[in-house]
């Protein structure tokens, strides 16, 4: 297992959590709008469109995760963070979701992404959310651009 971190989910304000928590503790923010994923998101409504899909904030060996939830699912306190595993390898990434997975629910079954080699969501038995993510050759610790600001939106 390379490293565990938190990820968090936020109803459209991603943007501003993450710019925020720059400030505060410092590092490189990397954001990647839905808008920017492969496919688009053209079932987003327009003003979604520029929720972040995916940020991450790193700061040496301090690493914080999170994303925008779809417009189409409701977030709530206490239900808008994971624990992310970055796995090494296939083999690993399967025997960890499976073990977690025992008795829980699984959210999204474990498969190849655009992103990832693996990658699955599951809460477990005792209603933690977790993620297992196994990157691509060539996706680790890959920059990405930095994205335009929103339109209609000024800093």
């Amino acid at each position: 297992m390379r490293s565990m971190n938190t990820y968090l989910i936020f109803q459209g304000n991603c943007r501003q959590a993450m710019e925020f928590y720059k400030k505060c503790i410092g590092g490189e923010l990397h954001l990647v709008p839905y808008a920017d994923m492969p496919g688009g998101c053209s079932n987003f409504p327009k003003e979604a469109r520029d929720w972040i899909m995916h940020a991450r904030l790193s700061n040496g060996d301090v690493v914080l995760m999170a994303s925008d939830t779809q417009p189409h699912i409701p977030i709530q306190q206490g239900n808008n963070f994971f624990i992310s595993i970055q796995c090494d390898n296939v083999q690993e990434s399967e025997k960890l979701f499976k073990a977690f997975g025992q008795k829980g629910t699984i959210e999204m079954p474990l498969q190849e992404t655009f992103w990832a080699l693996r990658f699955g969501m599951l809460t477990d038995q005792f209603g933690m959310k977790w993620m297992f993510n196994l990157d691509k050759p060539g996706q680790k610790n890959k920059k990405t651009k930095k994205p335009q600001e929103p339109r209609g939106k000024r800093s």
